[in-house]
């Protein structure tokens, strides 16, 4: 037995979050009728839920055989709640269980409920105006720079933007937000970040997004249901899209294949009365073919961010002048080359057959184009780029 002081009941719900076989009802199922005290004694073996109970009967104690019962016990060997609690609080990392006056309602009121929510930073955010920017992680250059776009707005309008801080769109999004912050620097008002992650907190995926990662828990909201060391296990996904549903006022899909986490997030939103706006695309892009589906089936458009403010009933704000162009301009004979590629993203040859101009001549005016910030290139493609690389 230790001699330190006692633990705090988050401590024992910490440690259940993370146990194998462990569900979200199942979860629920004991932290909603018994103590997080009890409720890892009834898990660990070391007690049994009250014969007849709802406990009893949810968990099938005694009917699952002995791979939960084994897996339980298991985990409660493994991850003792002293160890556990520990960890929280050598990262900082506040925990809160369902039913405690700390745990946000927004969470402990939605058609899941979140049973035990960990996070890193400034929980007030979730009494803010909120926007969830999802989309596919193999975007487009346009659909980056575009939810970059609508993250740094956003901000600026003094809305929190919440996103799964994904590849692609996700981590755009942040990326814009990071650039506003670090133009404005901390001034009232300035919207802020909430991410919601399927692993621990400490276990940073993916793994190039690292710096946002720290930004977010710096500056905004870092949230998941998992403790530390928590790996981000495919089945944590999906829980952790009706978390960032949960959480906006309004869902916006930026470019969505036909499958994948964005849609999934539309769905659980619209279950939640959550409305949801896409991004209309190129439809012979398969980066926009989920988004383009979600606006044939009635979702609102998203064409910039005051679409955005105005579902929001906040079109009235001023978002401020837009930053000031930092390219140098394009020479007068380069601009029918760059036009041509904002249209739409087109090949060397497609250019020349296109402007009646010779293959060099092209190629040398692409190049230009690409060197001033003005064209991206990918794969032997030319797309005009919206705003400037930084």
């Amino acid at each position: 037995m230790s001699s330190g002081p006692p633990l705090p009941p988050a401590a024992y719900a910490a440690s259940l979050a993370g146990f194998a076989e462990m569900t979200v009802h199942r979860l629920l199922a004991l932290l909603r009728r018994v103590t997080p005290e009890q409720a890892f004694a009834i898990a660990a073996g070391e007690d049994l839920p009250p014969p007849g109970s709802l406990v009893e009967r949810v968990l099938g104690h005694h009917r699952r055989g002995p791979g939960i019962v084994a897996a339980w016990a298991a985990s409660a060997r493994a991850r003792p709640p002293g160890q556990v609690w520990e960890r929280c609080c050598e990262l900082g990392i506040e925990v809160s269980v369902i039913g405690e006056a700390a745990h946000p309602p927004v969470l402990a009121d939605d058609l899941l409920p979140v049973p035990v929510l960990f996070s890193c930073g400034d929980r007030s955010l979730l009494l803010g105006r909120r926007v969830a920017v999802v989309g596919t992680r193999n975007a487009t250059v346009s659909g980056r720079l575009l939810a970059r776009s609508f993250g740094s707005d956003l901000a600026r309008a003094g809305v929190h933007v919440v996103s799964g801080l994904a590849r692609g769109i996700d981590g755009a999004a942040r990326t814009g937000m990071l650039h506003e912050w670090r133009a404005r620097g901390a001034v009232p008002g300035l919207g802020r970040p909430v991410a919601v992650v399927a692993s621990g907190l400490d276990v940073v995926y993916p793994r190039e997004h690292a710096e946002l990662w720290r930004h977010v828990a710096e500056t905004g909201l870092l949230l998941g249901e998992v403790p530390p060391g928590a790996a981000p296990l495919p089945h944590r996904f999906p829980l952790r899209n009706r978390m960032i549903a949960a959480l906006a006022e309004v869902v916006v899909v930026v470019e969505s294949r036909e499958r994948g986490g964005s849609l999934v997030t539309a769905r659980l939103a619209a279950e939640r009365s959550v409305p949801v706006m896409a991004v209309p695309g190129n439809v012979a892009s398969r980066a926009s073919s989920g988004a383009n589906a979600l606006l044939r089936d009635g979702a609102a458009p998203a064409i910039d961010v005051t679409d955005i403010l105005v579902a929001l009933e906040l079109d009235h704000l001023r978002l401020g002048p837009p930053p000031a162009e930092s390219r140098t301009p394009p020479r007068p004979d380069d601009l029918e080359v760059l036009a041509a590629c904002a249209e739409q993203p087109r090949t060397m040859g497609d250019l020349a057959e296109l402007l009646r101009r010779p293959l060099i001549e092209v190629a040398m005016a692409l190049a230009r184009l690409e060197q001033l910030g003005w064209l991206h290139q990918s794969d032997g493609w030319f797309e005009a780029l919206r705003c400037p690389r930084s």
